[in-house]
């Protein structure tokens, strides 16, 4: 599944939804600043983000929607807004950009982590930071569908040690068992699985190319 044009609201009316959900509040940004960045980039397609560091994933999983339950991240992952951009994904220094070319990756359900990433970037592509994943399901809720979320292996926790953390990070529904709370049942789900594992209903998000917004 790719995020096509027909997929996409306009960046306009993108922007107006971050408005209306209170992004702009959250990142401390007036409203003007994020439709400015819109008109920069015109009738282009692509996705509208806020980068990570003036909204982090904790403050935006809250916002998703599925079956009119909100989202929540699980409880084993305090630490979510500590996992970063991995070396070979690189970030606009702006405080908004577009992202061109989203594609689920279903092509790689079943494999792991670390089996996708050397493929993702064989392919010329970088895979999706958590809080991205979490502005496309923002704009485009059928991105997450049952038997079919995805991963977002371009954010990684790094060690005191300099080593990457087991766990990487992915977006998908919950079926409100264990820990989840039975409340929970069918909400978007911010959670984590071991960069070995493989898993059959998760592909791997990635994209074509970031660019800041003005140069959009």
């Amino acid at each position: 599944m790719s995020a096509e044009s027909h997929t996409l609201p306009s960046i306009a009316d993108q922007a107006e939804r971050l408005i209306e959900l209170g992004v702009h509040e959250l990142g401390r940004f007036r409203p003007a600043e994020l439709r400015s960045t819109a008109a920069l980039a015109g009738a282009r397609a692509g996705l509208l983000v806020v980068h990570p560091d003036r909204v982090p994933a904790s403050a935006l999983a809250p916002l998703l929607r599925h079956q009119g339950k909100p989202g929540f991240v699980v409880v084993d992952m305090p630490d979510i807004d500590q996992f970063s951009p991995i070396e070979s994904t690189t970030v606009p220094d702006e405080p908004f950009y577009v992202l061109e070319g989203i594609d689920r990756g279903d092509h790689m359900a079943n494999w792991s982590p670390d089996e996708a990433l050397p493929a993702i970037i064989e392919k010329g592509r970088t895979p999706l930071l958590l809080a991205e994943g979490m502005h496309w399901v923002l704009q485009h809720p059928a991105a997450l569908e049952r038997g079919r979320c995805f991963m977002t292996i371009g954010s990684r926790l790094r060690k005191d040690n300099g080593t990457l953390d087991a766990r990487t990070p992915a977006l998908w529904i919950s079926n409100g068992t264990g820990r989840d709370g039975r409340d929970n049942r069918d909400a978007p789900k911010a959670g984590w699985c071991w960069a070995g594992n493989r898993h059959t209903w998760l592909g791997f998000a990635s994209v074509a190319g970031r660019t800041a917004a003005r140069s959009v």
